[in-house]
């Protein structure tokens, strides 16, 4: 078992290292959150310590905690109209680059950064590409408190088994203050068909499933990187 978490932590490091080669001077860069992204976001502090001139937006407040530690300079997501590259971290993806996101409950930051993103890069280690998305990770959906009952049960009229997130023995609260549903679909067959119908739910701000919000996903794997795209691994 420590192996294994040793190799999955080495791919994690080498994703993330090849990631932020993409990154040039002057651009504004979207920061993800999550565990990959950590190994990511503590080089670029490296590369701002030695002159790399950029502007970074965070995905919770955590990142923003982190990215601050290392001096990279913050803006605000409404001081500019893109972002240039965003490097995140994904829950799961299959081949068509279709993503899970949400583990860890900035999954609404992370949509509207991926959505405002010109080169949307994903980094993530061997484990998280999968033939058959929802079978190993619940879809996380973020949903305001006042209407929890109401999208619960239009969950449970899709399929689904929602079951509220917990911390520390109360319900966990996102960065904007509302609740996580993780919702058991079982395989997700058609996450196309399954996101038009949440979108649809009055009181659901945001779900996991993220669709054409992945341009470049890096996976590190053994020893080395893959690079993927939507038709091919390079």
């Amino acid at each position: 078992m420590e192996k294994d978490s040793a190799k999955i932590e080495k791919e994690k490091q080498l994703a993330a290292l090849a990631a932020v080669t993409y990154i040039q001077d002057g651009q504004v860069i979207g920061l993800g959150s999550g565990s990959t992204v950590y190994y990511a976001i503590q080089e670029i502090g490296k590369l701002v310590q030695n002159g790399l001139q950029i502007k970074a937006i965070p995905t919770s407040h955590k990142t923003q905690f982190l990215a601050e530690s290392l001096n990279i300079p913050l803006i605000d997501s409404n001081s500019v109209d893109s972002i240039d590259v965003t490097i995140d971290g994904a829950d799961e993806f299959n081949e068509d680059l279709v993503l899970i996101k949400g583990g860890g409950g900035a999954l609404l930051r992370e949509k509207i950064v991926a959505s405002m993103t010109r080169k949307k890069i994903i980094i993530a280690d061997s484990s998280k590409k999968t033939d058959k998305l929802g079978l190993k990770f619940k879809l996380p959906i973020e949903v305001i408190p006042f209407a929890s009952n109401l999208v619960i049960n239009q969950l449970k009229e899709l399929g689904g088994i929602p079951k509220i997130r917990q911390q520390t023995g109360k319900e966990f609260l996102t960065d904007q203050g509302n609740w996580i549903l993780d919702t058991d679909f079982g395989h997700i067959e058609d996450p196309y068909s399954l996101s038009t119908s949440l979108n649809e739910i009055v009181g659901l701000v945001c779900h996991g499933i993220f669709i054409n919000l992945a341009d470049i996903i890096v996976l590190g794997k053994d020893e080395t990187t893959q690079t993927i795209t939507a038709s091919k691994i390079v």
